[in-house]
């Protein structure tokens, strides 16, 4: 689907995570082909009740940060299960989400250009297999400036955002190959135990229950 607002257009593909300010209006233009997405809208009595404040993160972002969208696939997974904690695990992943929103925005506005370049690199060629070594002569800084700054900047390892990449191209592919092995060598997953071991530290659950979850939640 399409989605814009007054300054952008956004071509909305499988994985795309948006989020609109409470004062920005937007739309969205649905193809003829069946769509399906995951729409929260949140109201201002929740910021108040968590005391959190609604004007700190302005504007329409594209979030492409694969912490953020992993937990945002959790949210979806909890309210799909039937238990009764549903609306406690959704409001925890919802301030998890934007205490990391709001320190991905603060640390936009000061970081340094590697910054950007390694995300870039690191989107582009997850599927590989990186060094530490490799990524710090093409960005040209010291792998320990590397090693010690990205934490910084990324809240958590270099490892550690690899594996929430490969786990989020898994959650767009995960109902397009039968095959688990598959899915892992398609994801760069050095094989179908280590991808069902790191999405279960990701998601919480096997890649099968939440493939059911997919394919039961649109009929």
């Amino acid at each position: 689907m399409t989605e814009g607002n007054k300054k952008e257009i956004y071509d909305c593909s499988a994985g795309t995570l948006l989020y609109h300010h409470w004062e920005d209006p937007h739309y969205n233009v649905k193809p003829d082909i069946f769509t399906r997405g995951l729409h929260i809208e949140i109201t201002e009595e929740w910021f108040e009740k968590f005391q959190l404040s609604k004007n700190k993160i302005e504007g329409s972002l594209n979030i492409k940060n694969p912490a953020i969208k992993v937990l945002m696939y959790k949210i979806f997974k909890e309210t799909k299960l039937n238990d009764d904690f549903p609306d406690l695990s959704v409001h925890q992943l919802l301030l998890s989400l934007f205490n990391q929103l709001s320190n991905q925005k603060s640390n936009s506005e000061k970081k340094p250009v590697w910054v950007k370049q390694i995300d870039e690199i690191l989107h582009e060629r997850f599927t590989e297999k990186l060094s530490l070594i490799d990524l710090s002569k093409i960005l040209d800084i010291h792998p320990m400036h590397l090693s010690r700054d990205f934490q910084k900047y990324f809240q958590c390892n270099l490892g550690e955002y690899l594996r929430k990449l490969r786990v989020e191209k898994s959650l767009k592919i995960l109902t397009h190959f039968e095959s688990l092995s598959e899915v892992a060598l398609e994801c760069g997953f050095s094989d179908q135990s280590h991808f069902i071991r790191c999405f279960k530290e990701n998601i919480g659950i096997t890649p099968l229950k939440y493939r059911k979850i997919l394919g039961s939640s649109f009929i």
